[in-house]
């Protein structure tokens, strides 16, 4: 799903960016979908012992939450981004001037906020979910930049989408995949693959150390915000790309019928994964 669900990208290379407003999608992140992998932020946390003495780097923070979550256990947080919108809601949550021990930092790589005088960290989170567009190479080329400022055993964690059979949000998803068609090369959703997280690992010559799964249900008051939410997540930038956002609106709303409660709420169960994996 962030820090973040997924990383927004452009539906492919050479393209021109989907029509969206980078503040409103930020906006309805932060308010609507981050808060669904607060179950995997704090499961993560309680299984690491994140408290003082940590020093966390949160890879594509995003809006910052799961980083809140840490700061508020006594860790000291960094969080990169390269997204100038969600950063700015990021920083109105953890106030680096603030209490809480928290450094926030607009880069594409995070080399680019290195620091001398800043000890080695002692966690990397990458949330961004493996696999959702394919794109796991891209999260290596990040790792690989990354792991030169942990500490020799530090605990990388990285986090995907679990079985489709066990995601009822991979069928409304399948509407991005099947709408981006016409743009072919697009990057879209994909199934989870089951050594996605392993292969990643492998790549980036960390030492996997233990996995599991997590229940994070997506649950929105109504459709308008399951699909406010949703396309806030970039895994419908494609679609958008090659229909439009009414269109993608229209076969999104369709998707979530199945998934309507009578009170009008939207309810759909989800598990995620993921993988800790040890710096050598």
């Amino acid at each position: 799903m962030t820090p973040t669900l997924v990383r927004e990208h452009l539906a492919h290379a050479g393209s021109a960016p989907p029509r969206v407003n980078p503040r409103k999608r930020a906006r309805d992140w932060a308010e609507i979908q981050e808060r669904m992998l607060l179950p995997l932020h704090e499961t993560v946390h309680e299984r690491l012992e994140v408290g003082p003495g940590t020093r966390l780097l949160g890879l594509s923070c995003g809006s910052g939450l799961a980083l809140l979550l840490a700061a508020a256990k006594g860790a000291a947080v960094t969080g990169v981004d390269s997204r100038p919108e969600h950063l700015a809601l990021a920083r109105e949550r953890l106030d680096p001037d603030g209490p809480l021990d928290a450094r926030l930092v607009q880069a594409d790589s995070p080399a680019d906020a290195a620091d001398d005088d800043t000890p080695p960290y002692t966690l990397v989170t990458a949330y961004e979910t493996v696999g959702a567009l394919d794109d796991s190479a891209g999260l290596g080329d990040t790792l690989a930049a990354a792991l030169p400022l942990a500490a020799r055993g530090a605990a990388v964690v990285l986090a995907g989408w679990g079985p489709p059979e066990r995601c009822a949000t991979s069928t409304v998803l399948r509407v991005a995949a099947k709408l981006a068609e016409p743009l072919r090369g697009a990057r879209t959703w994909r199934p989870a693959r089951r050594d996605d997280l392993e292969e990643v690992a492998r790549r980036a010559g960390l030492r996997p150390d233990g996995s599991g799964r997590v229940a994070c249900p997506f649950g929105y008051a109504d459709t308008d915000s399951a699909v406010r939410g949703l396309v806030s997540t970039g895994l419908f930038d494609a679609a958008v790309a090659a229909t439009d956002r009414k269109q993608v609106g229209k076969e999104l709303t369709e998707s979530l019928h199945p998934y309507r409660r009578p009170d009008g709420t939207v309810w759909m169960p989800n598990v995620f994964r993921y993988l800790i994996a040890r710096v050598p």
